[in-house]
């Protein structure tokens, strides 16, 4: 693997590790903006439980990218959780949610087109 390859692997688990703990601790009201009320209107769940949940896994995916063990699947799977992820960042900007500094349409538009570069850095970075 180069060393921009794994720069980057190691740099988007530290990113990810910040991410998940951020949605445990003080950002936890913020993430729940981004949490689509079809999740809570039709699952047993609170957007609480969503954000702390979605905390978790981004904590472990960082934490086993940045490891490096299975680099491969470990990656689709990120890649795969980042867009499951993204009709939470689309309700924001439906419902004109305002979080993290998004306030405006155009600020929460960017957001939805910076979810497929995530998607991309991270297989990029987790292959050879």
């Amino acid at each position: 693997m180069s060393a921009s390859r794994t720069a980057g692997r190691l740099l988007l688990g530290g990113v990810l590790v910040f991410a998940g703990t951020t949605h445990l601790t003080i950002a936890r009201k913020a993430f729940r903006a981004q949490v689509p009320k079809s999740i809570t209107d039709n699952l047993p769940v609170s957007e609480d439980q969503v954000v702390l949940g979605s905390g978790v896994v981004e904590i472990l995916l960082g934490a086993t990218i940045a490891s490096g063990i299975k680099r491969r699947a470990v990656g689709t799977l990120a890649a795969v959780f980042f867009t499951a992820i993204f009709p939470g960042n689309l309700a924001q900007y439906i419902n004109k949610r305002s979080a993290f500094g998004l306030d405006t349409d155009a600020k929460r538009a960017g957001r939805l087109l910076g979810q497929p570069l995530l998607v991309a850095w991270t297989l990029w970075s987790t292959r050879r």
